[in-house]
């Protein structure tokens, strides 16, 4: 009898030792599995449409790669590192008496079903009731740690108005990827903006101090943090130093791709337009919480065959802008001129130095007058595309670059008057009210004006812009100056008339 107990209590013990063991080996298997998650990430988009006459970008292909990696993997995110409600040839025109300013983006984006965004510099050329519509109108999240609404000294969050609510916008976004095991990995977000488009409206807090605060209070509510920036790359890489467990740095405002690594944080920025997306892929390790990223630059081109339901959206607003653009060109898609090098329109370089642009457009002015006068100017800040035209250029493209168009004026004013002018340029560089000149230029402390020396009694015929004749960048020029001898506007069926048309038609005649 004893024996038998004996043996039931060994068969006992060993089955609880086996079971014990069993389930030890099952709880070592699950925090050894490895957890993947995408990220799309796309940054610097002004234009819903394909660009470069087709060749490149396109929402709706954005969308086709996106449903695809949701096929491969239900856990993916799409994000925007900043700038896509300006600047953009379809913000500038009406549509029942009311300008788009990034109505179409939104509408698109919703449609893709964005996860979360950062505010980019460019999301602050809206006035604050135009932004605040966006704002309402989105269904995705944004986020930055050091831009705050400012209204009459106070500062506050941003909001979105939610059925009557205001829901205050966040420093940082979570999101919780729940995978079949029951397993749940949280991600967060961090966010900066570049302090570059002053605004009333905005109060921008320290760019570093911020994001180092945003880090310190999300670090311990998730698995692991990312940034989302739109900072030059030189932040993005102090950054990456003061935060150098973030494995992945999102990042905007450049518009050409750049990937780098400082220490172990990755950089990454696609090229703007949606020329290129970035696919990063992570696998999480739920054990050693190693985090390893294999990330992939995508080329946005013919060869992606574009969503539907995105390209319907798309073709609404494109039909919207053809019908404006037929206003001023018969033919909005012509191929007027190969750029076998760039022409530099973005608006650091605009604002600060003369560019090859600047030279086509204020040589485009003279043109538009037979080339019978002085010389040309332009206020950078007119230049809007804040991109690099490139290969074949169709009128389109021109409207990109100069979404307001306006005439160009042919003015005779005093030799002193035009040297301040020209002055007031140069000083205001970093600025929209910088010149982009033709036959104009500075040698030591001399202005020049086809080579010769301005004479202060002397006049001169100017094709200005109709803008800067209006006093708004320059507060001196203007019809109410008396060295503002004659103004002549030119009538609706010459080419002076839209400086887009002056151009198209000077860039064909190349």
């Amino acid at each position: 009898m004893r024996s038998i107990k004996f043996l039931l209590f060994l068969f006992l013990f060993h089955l609880l030792l086996s079971c014990t063991t069993q389930h030890k080996v099952v709880s070592d298997s699950l925090s050894d599995k490895k957890y993947t998650f995408n990220i799309i990430q796309l940054n610097d988009v002004y234009e819903i449409a394909p660009i470069q006459n087709g060749k490149y970008g396109g929402l709706a292909r954005v969308e086709t790669v996106h449903k695809q990696l949701l096929q491969e993997n239900k856990n993916t995110l799409l994000v925007l590192a900043g700038d896509f409600l300006n600047p953009s040839l379809l913000g500038t025109i009406k549509v029942n008496g009311e300008r788009v300013r990034g109505k179409q983006m939104v509408e698109v984006m919703n449609a893709m079903n964005f996860d979360v965004v950062a505010f980019g510099n460019h999301e602050f050329d809206l006035s604050y009731v135009d932004l605040q519509k966006r704002i309402n109108e989105s269904t995705f999240d944004w986020i930055s740690a050091n831009v705050l609404h400012n209204k009459s000294g106070q500062k506050s969050y941003f909001y979105k108005d939610v059925n009557g609510n205001k829901e205050p916008l966040k420093d940082s976004y979570i999101k919780e990827f729940i995978f079949p095991d029951g397993k749940k990995v949280k991600v967060g977000f961090i966010s900066v903006c570049i302090p570059s488009n002053p605004r009333d409206y905005v109060f921008y807090g320290d760019v570093f101090k911020e994001i180092k605060r945003a880090y310190n209070e999300i670090k311990p509510k998730v698995d692991i943090v990312l940034g989302l920036t739109h900072v030059k790359v030189e932040q993005d890489r102090h950054i990456a130093e003061l935060l150098p467990d973030i494995p992945l740095i999102m990042g905007g405002h450049e518009h050409t791709h750049k990937y780098e690594h400082i220490g172990k944080v990755t950089i990454a920025k696609a090229d703007a337009n949606a020329k290129t997306i970035y696919i990063h892929r992570f696998e999480y390790d739920a054990k050693t919480k190693k985090v390893v990223l294999k990330s992939e630059l995508k080329e946005i081109n013919k060869t992606i065959i574009a969503d539907k339901n995105i390209e319907t959206i798309v073709i609404k607003w494109q039909d919207i802008l053809n019908t404006k653009i037929k206003e001023v060109i018969n033919n909005p898609t012509e191929i007027i001129y190969t750029a076998t090098i760039p022409l530099d329109a973005r608006d650091t370089p605009v604002r600060s130095i003369q560019t090859n642009m600047g030279e086509v457009i204020t040589k485009a002015m003279s043109y538009a007058y037979n080339d019978k006068v002085d010389c040309a100017l332009v206020n950078g800040g007119s230049i809007r595309i804040d991109d690099q035209l490139e290969g074949e250029i169709n009128a389109v493209d021109i409207f990109r670059v100069l979404p307001y168009g306006g005439a160009v004026l042919n003015v005779k004013i005093k030799g002193s008057l035009l040297k301040k002018v020209l002055a007031f340029g140069q000083e205001a560089a970093g600025t929209g009210a910088y010149l982009q000149r033709y036959n104009a230029e500075k040698i030591g402390e001399e202005w020049l004006i086809k080579n010769k020396k301005i004479e202060l009694e002397k006049e001169y015929t100017v094709a200005f812009s109709d803008y800067l004749l209006k006093g708004f960048d320059i507060p001196f020029l203007s019809d109410k100056n008396p060295e503002v001898l004659q103004i002549n506007e030119p009538t609706k069926d010459e080419v002076a008339f839209d400086i887009r048309k002056a151009v198209i038609m000077y860039l064909k005649s190349l």
